[in-house]
């Protein structure tokens, strides 16, 4: 029932790098952050009852690249701490099938830039009202478990457009995801998080003269994992996540040519299964980054499931 949607819309990100620009002043609209690795093994299991989990996310940015893949200029190391606080929710109560419920994310971060400043403060809020999670399917010794979760993010976060550093992106998005768990084996695992997000438009950003609004791409990005399940409960393995955007972005309602973002990632993780505990490590290396940041990300995550019993076949 591993369902965070991880949004904080930190906006600075692309806006100190300035790249894919028309004119000096205009600035590149840049995605705001996304689930990209916060998620992993087991993803899709889930049941009936609450799910709270602490996420924290520590991630260097050692370059910011142009859309042939090379360093921009004015790229400057980021360095930046999040913590992602989900709660979830799933009922008895059935639709299409699946059981329903719905979950709320909240995020705080700390930002340091170096010469381009620091910030620290809450983000936006992740909420959504149809969290659809489906029974665990038997095909034959395989299992298949799946989820449908329509998220959207309220731009609630710390934001000032005269400053450098913002912890939120200021604009409506919508983030629907479907996710599931395959099982060939009891001891095998692949788990998968694909995602669509649609930003609205920002009508107050940052910017030099001129610049009145924009928009960030429409984009799709999943996460991916393969794991084995050692003794004691351990699952080890590997991780990875993408991200394309689809669209251009846009700044005053015009498309900048040549800025869609993509980057890649993969690394190693594991999962301790410990009953009503869960807790997760995994590690990433980003790789192919166009139009956004490229560096390295490790992430803690700790779940708490009451009433959940150990093993993959009992998810609570």
């Amino acid at each position: 029932m591993a369902s965070v949607r991880s949004q904080l819309g930190l906006f600075f990100l692309l806006s100190l790098a300035g790249m894919s620009c028309i004119g000096s002043a205009q600035q590149h609209p840049p995605e705001p952050a996304v689930n990209l690795g916060d998620t992993s093994f087991l993803d899709a299991l889930g049941a009936p009852g609450f799910l709270i989990e602490e996420i924290a996310d520590g991630d260097h940015s050692g370059k910011t690249v142009d859309a042939a893949g090379k360093p921009g200029t004015g790229s400057t190391d980021v360095n930046s701490i999040t913590s992602l606080t989900h709660s979830v929710y799933l009922t008895h109560y059935r639709v299409l099938g699946a059981w329903y419920g719905f979950e709320v994310v909240m995020a705080a971060a700390h930002v340091n830039a170096g010469p381009g400043g620091n910030a620290g403060g809450v983000g936006d809020l992740t909420v959504s009202p149809l969290v659809l999670q489906w029974r665990q399917l038997k095909l034959g010794s395989t299992r298949l478990n799946q989820r449908f979760v329509l998220d959207s993010e309220l731009p609630v976060g710390e934001y000032n457009s005269r400053a450098a550093l913002n912890l939120s992106g200021h604009a409506f998005t919508v983030h629907p995801y479907y996710a599931f768990t395959f099982l060939p084996t009891k001891r095998i695992e692949t788990s998968w998080r694909t995602s669509y997000l649609y930003n609205t438009v920002n009508n107050a950003p940052p910017g030099g003269v001129g610049v009145r609004s924009t928009q960030a791409g429409e984009a799709v990005h999943f996460n991916a994992t393969a794991a084995y399940q050692l003794p004691h409960n351990l699952w080890t393995g590997a991780n990875g996540y993408f991200l394309e955007q689809i669209t251009d972005p846009k700044i005053n309602g015009v498309s900048l040519p040549d800025s869609p973002e993509r980057v890649g990632a993969i690394g190693p993780g594991a999962l301790l299964d410990h009953g009503p505990y869960l807790f997760y490590i995994n590690a990433y290396h980003e790789f192919g980054a166009q139009n956004r940041p490229e560096g390295n990300k490790l992430v803690f995550r700790v779940q708490w499931i009451p009433g959940r019993h150990r093993g993959i076949g009992a998810p609570n």
